[in-house]
Parts: structure tokens; C-alpha cells; sequence
């Protein structure tokens, strides 16, 4: 083994590379990553000693500090207090929970605690073989560390969705404590107007796991969960919302049952799942609030028009886009079957040779077990949305994506043409590049 020195002189130079890499030579198309603007980045710059901080206690009602159990709080309960307004304010909601640091935190916090507040450990869920995210599932957290009972939707594989009708059978029959909506390979709104009522009948609270669509929603541009029925939204706050890496739970607890679960939630936040909340965070989590409410709609809006346009030109150039006959999104993803062309695992590394960065996917009607070995690729659109691409930009994009997919040219070939590419597209849109100049925005 090395001695130390030599490891962080390594250490130091592979993250200097990374950086390089990353953010300077590749196209980023993973759609579970975000990209934070120069005045986010700079927020957590300004917090390095609210990042050594601990703030353990309880919170009232409305999200606010209600006891700390650490001296030398006065002014990191302000800070969180502004950040849980910020959430609040964007989201119209009367309760949020920012102290969660990551959304997988933030659906263990909310599942414990709507399983304690319903009495029932029965949660329906989106099939892990049709987008939902592993911390829904038997397998995860949700199983595994909760020991909730999964039932699942019904799911439509030709509409890409939850069957309504069917599901509504499901809950129904079942009667769980939890409904669940949302996901990770997520093309299309998911119905909960639809559902509510089966819901109601069940006695069933309903969590929406916005991680991937927030930045959507908070755009105007996906649906609007807690106004079609959802109790509670769960999410990261770092893909299509672009803020720093974290999570959030909120809520408008307009009932007594409501009011309950608010209070069992706060509970399996603290004392049962979380100690140091990582508060060096929240200050830039506030600065993204503000950049969505200013430039959210014109955002979403471009991200959503980036992946159908590319889902358009993608289909009419040979490669299967999924729902085609759906438009294929409307969300900031696609999903490709490129089954044809070597599948999933093979075309992802090869557009990573190129450094066009997605990841392989399983589709619904993939064998599960064969999980190397998937039909399908998942493609995101908010980082290159906010660098600037529009229509035409990701046409080129998508020619760039098809001469890898087809063979026409080799990942080292297509590998200069997407630096070049890159270069064009260095800067952070949809967001201020500094402090200052979102302080001028508001005190002009």
C-alpha cells in the first residue's frame, strides 16, 4: 500500500481531473443529476463554518425550529427557518422539512412516519421494474430497513403508466396505509386525481416522490401534486431542481390526519433517522428557490421541449424512443430501446468513450433478473437545458448520439466533436452568477 502522502497527492490530482472532466469536457445527460448556477455555488462557499454545525431538536407545525439541543444556534435556526420558507413559498405549501440530506432520507422519513400515523404498514407502489426507485421498493429501504408490505400498482407498459382504473381495484382490496406516485425512469404525470378517491376510501395518506420532476413542478410544467391529492411530496433538491445535493418533505396539513403525520414525520426525521442535518447547505438551497420562482417556468419549459425534440428526431433517425405515441415525455427524460444496436450496457459505454454521460436502464418489458444486460437507455435534458441548448442544439446533440448508436463513427471520432460542442456551451443559464446580483434583483 502507498503511504499517505503519495494516496492524497493522488487524492488531490483524480479530483482535479474529475472537475476537468466533468464539468469542462463532457455533455451530461444522466437524468438524476443537476447543475447548480455560479451564485448556488457561491452560496456554499460562504458557509464552510455552518457546515462543521450540528443542530439537533425538534420543529414546530409550520417546519420551524422548535428546540435545539446544541448552544450557539441563533443564527443557523434563522438560516433554516429561511430555507423551509423559501421551500413554502415556491411550493405554496404551510409545512416543509429541509433538514432531510437526500431524497432516499427524505421517503425513509416519510414512509416510517405515514406508516406510524395510518397504523397500517401496507404501502402500494410503482413496480421497481417500471421507474420506481429502489427506496419504494421490497428490495430497498422500504423493505428491507422499514419492513413495509409492497403491494404494487398496476402498471399500463404500452401507456408508460400507472393503470388507474386497475389500481384503483388495488387499493381498494388492499386498503394500505400509503399510496405512493413517482419514480426515477418517470415520462409522464402520474394519476392522482385519478386515484384520490380510492385513496380516501382506504384511508390511505398519498406521498409523491418528486426527486426527479421538482424542478418540473416548481416550473409549472409537470403537475402539481399536493393540488391533485397528493398529502405529501418527497424529493431531492439536485436534478431538475438545481440546487445543492439534499431533500425535502413538504406538505399543507389542512386536517387532523394530516396534522398527525406531520407530527410522526418530524419524529422519524429526528431522533430516528437523522443527527447532523448538514446545514452548510441551506443557504444555497435558498438562492435556487429564488432563481426557480424567477426563471423556473422559462426553464422547465426548455427542458421539456429539449427531450420531445429529441425524442422526435431520435425516432424519425431510426432509434425506438419509447411512447412514441405519447410524444415520448413530458418530463426532462426519454427512454430508449437500443436493443438493436447492442443494448443498453454496450451503447452506454461507448457514449461514455465519447464522453456523452447517460446511464444504461432497464425497461418494464426487460428481463429484471439480467440486470447488466438492459434493452434501455435513460436520457435527462436539464444539464444541457441549462447550459443553454435549445432545439437546434440538441438535433446536433442527437446526430452526435446516433454515430455512436449506429456504429457510423467511432466514440474517439464522435469524442472531438462533443468537446467542441461542450466548449459552446460553458456557461450557467435560468440563474444569477452571483450573489450580488441576485441581491440587485431584489433591492435594484
Amino acid at each position: 500500500m502507498k503511504d499517505l502522502q503519495n494516496i492524497i497527492l493522488d487524492l488531490i490530482e483524480t479530483t482535479k481531473k474529475h472537475e476537468q472532466y466533468r464539468n469542462n469536457e463532457c455533455i451530461n445527460m444522466i437524468a438524476s443529476e443537476g447543475i447548480k448556477s455560479p451564485a448556488v455555488c457561491q452560496m456554499l462557499d460562504l458557509s464552510h463554518d455552518l457546515a462543521t454545525r450540528y443542530a439537533e431538536g425538534d420543529n414546530n407545525p409550520e417546519g420551524h425550529v422548535k428546540k435545539r439541543f446544541y448552544q450557539g444556534q441563533k443564527y443557523s435556526s434563522q438560516i433554516e427557518d429561511h430555507a423551509t420558507d423559501a421551500i413554502k413559498n415556491l411550493f405554496h405549501t404551510t409545512w416543509a422539512d429541509v433538514r432531510l440530506i437526500s431524497g432516499t432520507h427524505a421517503n425513509t422519513a416519510t414512509f416510517k412516519g405515514l406508516a406510524v400515523a395510518s397504523k397500517n404498514n401496507k404501502m402500494v407502489v410503482t413496480p421497481l421494474s417500471c421507474g420506481a426507485h429502489i427506496s419504494h421498493d421490497y428490495t430497498g429501504l422500504a423493505g428491507s430497513i422499514l419492513g413495509l408490505d409492497n403491494i404494487n400498482h398496476v402498471y399500463d407498459i404500452n401507456e408508460f403508466n400507472i393503470d388507474p382504473d386497475k389500481s384503483a381495484q388495488v387499493i381498494r382490496t388492499t386498503k394500505p396505509g400509503i399510496v405512493t406516485f413517482g419514480g426515477s425512469l418517470f415520462l409522464f404525470p402520474h394519476p392522482i386525481k385519478e386515484l384520490k378517491e380510492a385513496c380516501n376510501e382506504a384511508g390511505a395518506y398519498i406521498a409523491y416522490d418528486a426527486a426527479h420532476v421538482l424542478g418540473l413542478i416548481a416550473g409549472g410544467q409537470f403537475q402539481d401534486p399536493l393540488r391533485e391529492g397528493a398529502d405529501f411530496i418527497t424529493a431531492s433538491t439536485h436534478k431538475t431542481f438545481p440546487g445543492p445535493q439534499g431533500g425535502v418533505i413538504m406538505g399543507t396539513p389542512d386536517t387532523p390526519a394530516k396534522e398527525k403525520a406531520v407530527r410522526k414525520i418530524q419524529h422519524a426525521v429526528f431522533p430516528l433517522t437523522a443527527s447532523s442535518t448538514h446545514l452548510g447547505r441551506l443557504p444555497a438551497l435558498g438562492i435556487a428557490c429564488l432563481e426557480m420562482k424567477l426563471f423556473g417556468q422559462e426553464l422547465a419549459t426548455q427542458i421539456v421541449k429539449n427531450a420531445q425534440t429529441a425524442g422526435q428526431y431520435l425516432y424519425e433517425n431510426g432509434i425506438k424512443v419509447v411512447a412514441e405515441h405519447k410524444g415520448f415525455t413530458k418530463s426532462h427524460q426519454l427512454a430508449l430501446d437500443i436493443r438493436a444496436f447492442g443494448g443498453g450496457n454496450k451503447i452506454a459505454q461507448d457514449l461514455e468513450d465519447a464522453n456523452i454521460i447517460l446511464n444504461k436502464n432497464l425497461l418494464p418489458y426487460d428481463d429484471q433478473s439480467d440486470k447488466e444486460n438492459p434493452a434501455g437507455l435513460r436520457v435527462g435534458f436539464q444539464d444541457v437545458t441549462r447550459h443553454g441548448m435549445k432545439e437546434g442544439d440538441i438535433k446536433h446533440l442527437c446526430d452526435l448520439m446516433i454515430d455512436i448508436i449506429k456504429g457510423k463513427r467511432t466514440p474517439e471520432q464522435v469524442k472531438t466533436d462533443v468537446m467542441t460542442l461542450k466548449k459552446e456551451f460553458n456557461q450557467v443559464k435560468y440563474g444569477f452568477q452571483n450573489i450580488e446580483e441576485a441581491i440587485k434583483y431584489i433591492k435594484p
